[in-house]
């Protein structure tokens, strides 16, 4: 595999050449270019696979060079990690806006530097992937548009199981469309590998709502015989095929009256991984299945395993954003969201307290003495008391509450629609709770307790976060003036 190529474009001229050899120590060829204008120029020669951008403090020019990234083809999937020395809090809402995909303050740490960087190379390969598999459907679906008038209900399927759906729900198109191609009853779509005693029914024409229907494949000869032999199964008649000689036997005694009269079991398979067989039948009465019939589904299924991959990876393209997002938004040790995650709950739970007339409380909730909890018991028994906090207020808070981690021993809980006497009676509850709880992990610590101000504000007299967190820190220094492990207003 070629090795990624990276564009640093900053005028720091002693940090480009720090990054350049850093980057290229870990494999990766570097480029550098001045910030500005220069910047395009670079990327029309050298077409990196991920650009390090200094929007600077004055970014204005370096949002107008994001924007016109965007806006051409040939650059709008290439990731941009912004550089800045400004703030998180300040500037990454912004340059994310703008169309970077990443963004890092300076001063930065050379791991997660480092660790960004990997992860917007993997997602820049699996989004060129995905492109790739794309344009060679389409190109396949264009072939197909020229074949003779008997292929139109082909090309038909193909485009709809081409949109942008999910791989169960291409499985319930799939056996759909066949069935309706060709006029037939039944058609399912059954998960198995080669060698498995039992198969799973991951959708059913003749029975939309099925779901996950576990069957013994010992009871399907045709399914097994796709399944070991990988090649398309063929039943004309099911009545005199030796294949269901042993099968007819079993119906006879069970007195099973089976109307099946013919069958197709089509084998696929997706990535290595998901196979499983599609299985046509048509019951007494009806037109027999045919060769031709096995070939017209057997490229529908190629079509739509082709869809079906897709559909796959762009899941697992979207979970892992979704990760990436959650570790972003969330406080590693306690689990609770973090500072940045917080603020953008306050200022929208104030903006909707402020349109619909609400009232909204804060609790700032601060463990008691801890500084002499580390100093005494150590740091990993510190690390054990934020958590024991931490769990309590989550078990607390209603689901509309928002739990954080303010910073260092400090927790913010944010109660929507809450008046002051609402909020007290929750910060009493929350007081209690953290002082009956017993310490985890580490005997020797004794109990500790939380001190709790509580700041309430009414829809006429809404102020910034910033602001209302200080009115709950004023409260919050009255509570420890007065004797700590108590709660004040």
């Amino acid at each position: 595999m070629d090795k990624a190529r990276i564009l640093i474009a900053d005028e720091d001229f002693v940090l480009s050449r720090t990054l350049t050899w850093l980057l290229r120590d870990q494999g990766y060829e570097v480029d550098v270019a001045p910030g500005g204008r220069g910047v395009l120029d670079h990327l029309k020669v050298t077409s990196p696979d991920l650009l390090m951008i200094d929007v600077g403090a004055e970014p204005s020019d370096g949002y107008q060079l994001l924007e016109r990234m965007r806006g051409e083809e040939q650059w709008r999937d290439m990731p941009v990690l912004v550089l800045s020395p400004q703030a998180p809090d300040e500037a990454s809402s912004q340059v994310l806006k703008f169309g970077a995909t990443d963004f890092l303050s300076k001063p930065f740490h050379v791991r997660e530097l480092l660790a960004r960087v990997r992860m917007q190379l993997k997602m820049r390969r699996e989004i060129l992937h995905a492109r790739s598999a794309l344009r060679t459907t389409e190109f396949e679906l264009a072939q197909v548009r020229t074949e003779a008038e008997k292929r139109r209900q082909l090309v038909d399927i193909m485009h709809e199981v081409h949109g942008d759906f999910s791989s169960e729900e291409l499985y319930h198109i799939l056996v759909r469309r066949v069935a309706h191609a060709l006029d037939i009853s039944h058609c399912s779509l059954i998960l198995a590998h080669p060698g498995d005693e039992t198969g799973v029914v991951a959708a059913a024409y003749e029975t939309p709502g099925l779901r996950h229907l576990e069957i013994q494949l010992s009871r399907y000869p045709e399914v097994r015989e796709a399944l070991e032999k990988s090649v398309p199964v063929l039943v004309e008649d099911v009545e005199n095929s030796p294949l269901y000689a042993e099968v007819r036997e079993e119906w006879a005694i069970a007195r099973s009256d089976v109307k099946v009269h013919s069958v197709i079991a089509l084998p696929f398979g997706i990535g290595g991984f998901d196979a499983g067989v599609v299985f046509l039948r048509t019951l007494e009465g009806e037109t027999p299945l045919t060769a031709a019939d096995v070939e017209f589904a057997d490229d529908v299924v190629k079509a739509a395993v082709s869809a079906i991959q897709r559909a796959q990876m762009m899941e697992s393209t979207r979970a892992d954003n979704e990760r990436l997002e959650v570790l972003a938004l969330t406080d590693a040790l306690t689990q609770t969201l973090n500072r940045r995650a917080l603020m953008d709950r306050l200022e929208s739970e104030l903006d909707r307290a402020r349109r619909y007339s609400l009232t909204l409380s804060l609790l700032m909730v601060d463990l008691d003495h801890f500084k002499t909890v580390n100093d005494t018991f150590g740091h990993l028994a510190g690390d054990e008391a934020l958590r024991g906090v931490a769990r309590v207020l989550q078990r607390e808070a209603r689901s509309v509450d928002v739990v954080a981690r303010y910073g260092g021993e400090e927790f913010v809980v944010i109660l929507p629609e809450t008046g002051e006497e609402g909020a007290v009676k929750v910060a009493e509850r929350i007081r209690a709770r953290v002082a009956e709880q017993p310490s985890e992990g580490v005997a020797a610590i004794p109990s500790v307790t939380v001190s709790v101000g509580v700041a309430t504000v009414l829809s006429t007299g809404i102020q910034a976060p910033e602001e209302v967190i200080a009115l709950a820190d004023e409260a919050l220094y009255r509570a420890k003036a007065q004797g700590r492990n108590r709660v004040c207003t």
